[in-house]
């Protein structure tokens, strides 16, 4: 009998190094709708250097800010952590650039920015201090027809764009 294999749970929160945890909170909520976790709010008031919890979805998944010091420098995540919205909340976000949300490189975002990946639509986006993050949508049909079509937006493409007819025709 063999032992059940070990699954990963959902994510939980990513570590965000930033200068000034109260101002970036005061940033990604007004960006993108992120709000303190009341339930972890220990760690960022009592434990020297805690997190400061914050989140778009009631706490379920959440980015930890911590303050950078002399002992944890300032280093910013690059791995493009990525979430996940509906194709109105998608929409909302495309139809708001720019909105003093910064690109991948620093430049500000713009709906010229859309990603058209095949199975979903995405936004690379970073916050002031190149933290990097993916938005995306997996309403596919929607998103083409409510905002590509209807806008006369040209997505960009990261691979040929029948990559994935050959694909699914191959399998």
């Amino acid at each position: 009998m063999t032992a059940p294999r070990f699954r990963i749970g959902r994510l939980d929160h990513v570590h965000i190094r930033v200068p000034d945890r109260a101002e970036a909170a005061r940033w990604y909520a007004e960006h993108l709708g992120f709000e303190p976790v009341e339930r972890f709010d220990f760690w960022a008031a009592a434990v020297d250097g805690g997190p400061l919890q914050i989140s778009a979805d009631g706490g379920r998944t959440s980015l930890a800010l911590f303050e950078a010091t002399e002992g944890h420098p300032m280093e910013p995540q690059r791995t493009g952590v990525a979430f996940s919205v509906d194709a109105d909340g998608f929409a909302a976000f495309a139809r708001s650039l720019p909105n003093g949300i910064p690109g991948p490189s620093g430049e500000p975002l713009t709906v010229a920015g859309l990603v058209d990946f095949d199975l979903c639509w995405a936004f690379d986006l970073a916050d002031p201090w190149g933290n990097r993050y993916e938005l995306n949508t997996y309403e596919y049909d929607r998103i083409r027809t409510e905002l590509v079509e209807a806008d006369g937006l040209t997505p960009q493409r990261y691979w040929p764009e029948d990559l994935h007819d050959r694909y699914r025709a191959g399998r």
